[in-house]
């Protein structure tokens, strides 16, 4: 494990994390001793299993309860008397390299310690025996941990699960007490039906009747081109949409990939225009300097448009929307910071289909606007609110405390209080 090693040296445990979540074991029976007891201690684990494992993990991070709602401040103050108990023990047992790779079959004695550190976090009963077996019981909670983590459900303790389990108790209790603050700054802001996007778990989620409506993996903006927190109302779908590259990207991006690639516009179909909207040939700007930032680079519509089948605007001052993706891999990472600021949204037309309801459109007219390839505008009859939000700790009402990364270091400033969704 010597490469490994050398990681762990260089890593921080907080900022080497992506989007993270795990439960809490209230004064109730943990997750692990009703869903998986059965399991424990079998030498034969069928393929059927463990994708009931899996179901089961995600299931218990499911259910119909928002992120945000007017229950979330009472469900972490639940979770924050019990981490309050936890820390006055000294939290739950740091776990050892060695833990590192540990999957199902393992026998060897780091697999105790692994049960020892989940039977502290509630990922499994607190009477759990044990032993050195890496059993059908330990894969379920493993897998658990991970759906709670927003990880790769595979039941091993690879990288990524490791750097979550190195999170003290002590970090989780102060950022259950920063997100009780920030949810109760919007106390009275929510309405019947409304869209958040949090940032730090690059999810969103369509609300309404205090439930959730749809639940949509995102990818969000990286560290330094950060997504910002705000407040509007989506107004207005772009299908087919061209794409106007932000004069940011041009300076940081199109310019340094047309000198890596003089093809490069020809070959995602930007084109470039002057400000009366003539087209301008590439030869005519001097690639060695910044002159390109004073045209207009535009994408036009298509398979490669970066911007996918559809736009999602709503007004703001930082020119972002939601939109769909080519790219549609990045839904499947661990860590999904990769836009300039923009969300990207997986499994668009449903999501598309539910802002329009109130405008005459279904699944089957979405698909379809999609499919045509032509450039549509539809207005969103009654503009659907949408949050933008930075929710490191929540809680749904079965005590399951879900955390993310502090991938902007808002956690590390003390930051609760973001003025522009607050109006």
């Amino acid at each position: 494990m010597r490469d490994f090693k050398g990681k762990l040296n260089r890593r921080s445990v907080v900022t080497g994390l992506s989007a993270l979540a795990a439960t809490a074991a209230f004064p109730m029976p943990a997750l692990s001793q009703s869903l998986f007891g059965g399991l424990g201690g079998r030498k034969t684990v069928t393929q059927e299993e463990l994708e009931l494992n899996s179901s089961t993990a995600m299931n218990a991070i499911g259910g119909t309860d928002p992120i945000v709602s007017v229950d979330t401040e009472y469900n972490l103050q639940r979770v924050a008397e019990y981490y309050e108990r936890l820390n006055a023990i000294g939290g739950w047992p740091d776990v050892p390299e060695s833990v590192f790779r540990l999957g199902l079959g393992s026998d060897r004695a780091p697999v105790k310690d692994l049960r020892t550190y989940l039977a502290h976090t509630g990922d499994l009963p607190r009477d759990t025996p044990l032993d050195e077996t890496f059993d059908a019981q330990l894969d379920g909670a493993v897998r658990g941990f991970q759906a709670r983590h927003g990880l790769q459900i595979n039941g091993m303790v690879d990288e990524y699960t490791y750097w979550a389990m190195k999170v003290p108790a002590s970090t989780r209790l102060n950022q259950i007490k920063l997100n009780i603050e920030r949810v109760r700054n919007l106390e009275g802001r929510l309405e019947d039906r409304y869209v958040n996007v949090n940032i730090p778990a690059a999810a969103i989620e369509a609300t309404e009747d205090g439930q959730v409506a749809r639940r949509h993996t995102a990818v969000v903006g990286k560290i330094d081109r950060q997504t910002p927190i705000l407040r509007s109302r989506i107004h207005q779908i772009n299908f087919n949409p061209y794409w106007t590259v932000p004069v940011s990207i041009i300076r940081r991006d199109i310019i340094r990939l047309v000198n890596e690639n003089p093809n490069y516009l020809n070959e995602y179909s930007i084109r470039i225009l002057d400000g009366s909207g003539n087209e301008v040939p590439q030869s005519s700007i001097d690639w060695s300097t910044e002159e390109a930032v004073n045209y207009t680079f535009r994408q036009d519509p298509g398979a490669q448009n970066s911007m996918g089948n559809v736009k999602i605007n709503f007004h703001n001052t930082h020119a972002v929307y939601l939109h769909d993706t080519p790219q549609q891999a990045l839904f499947n990472e661990n860590a999904r910071f990769h836009s300039s600021g923009c969300v990207r949204v997986a499994n668009v037309a449903e999501f598309v289909a539910w802002v329009l309801r109130d405008s005459g459109y279904d699944i089957i007219d979405v698909n379809a606007n999609f499919a045509s390839g032509e450039r549509i505008d539809a207005s969103v009859s009654n503009p659907v609110p949408i949050l933008m939000t930075y929710f490191t700790a929540w809680a749904n009402r079965n005590g399951v405390v879900s955390f993310r990364d502090d991938v902007y270091e808002y956690d590390a400033q003390g930051k609760v209080d973001f003025p522009e969704i607050g109006v």
